[in-house]
């Protein structure tokens, strides 16, 4: 019998658990005319940026390397953001993989010069790899939940992990049948010919 203690040959051996606190991250911005669309509210890409930027960090620094967006779920926005907010984009890993993350990000705004609270506006739901030198997948430490909060994220990231690889799976289906189709109708042409 071999030892159980050593990773099957092949097999990379399991990182140390970390907790979602340990690469927690907040990235705050002042918002200025530049970052404006045509209807003078800040342009959508420059918030969404931002959030890719903020899971960025939170990606690489859970996975102590680089890290790739891999997709972006759900990125929601709830108020318009203006010229003179500073925002604050909220980002932590809810959930892991074997060499992916799901990280969600929250979106804050409040005015510069005031000192009310900070109101959300956006939300978000990103996928990253973590990748090596040559771009290839590489393991990622299993995140730690620490609060009820950070629990509830975690199941819910796995619910959405789940559609994400329906939605695949029934998009895959779909198009070999379609590309079925395609060849059955190319067929008939010929045996008519």
């Amino acid at each position: 019998m071999g030892d159980m203690t050593k990773p099957a040959q092949g097999a990379e051996p399991e990182l140390p658990g970390k907790p979602t606190s340990a690469s927690r991250t907040t990235l705050s911005h002042i918002m200025t005319g530049s970052d404006t669309n045509l209807l003078g509210t800040v342009h959508g890409g420059v918030i969404m940026k931002l959030v890719d930027d903020a899971a960025g960090a939170v990606a690489g620094r859970h996975s102590e390397g680089p890290a790739v967006t891999a997709s972006m779920d759900e990125m929601a926005f709830l108020e318009p953001v203006r010229v003179g907010d500073l925002v604050h984009v909220k980002a932590q890993v809810n959930w892991t993989g074997r060499s992916s993350m799901e990280i969600g990000v929250r979106v804050l705004a409040e005015r510069w010069n005031e000192s009310t609270p900070a109101t959300q506006v956006g939300s978000a739901y990103l996928v990253f790899a973590a990748v090596d030198a040559d771009g290839k997948p590489r393991s990622v430490p299993p995140v730690i939940p620490e609060t009820e909060r950070d629990k509830r994220r975690y199941q819910e990231a796995e619910i959405r992990r789940t559609h994400r690889l329906a939605r695949r799976r029934a998009i895959k289906e779909l198009r070999a049948q379609r590309t079925a189709g395609r060849a059955d109708d190319a067929t008939e042409g010929a045996d008519r010919a």
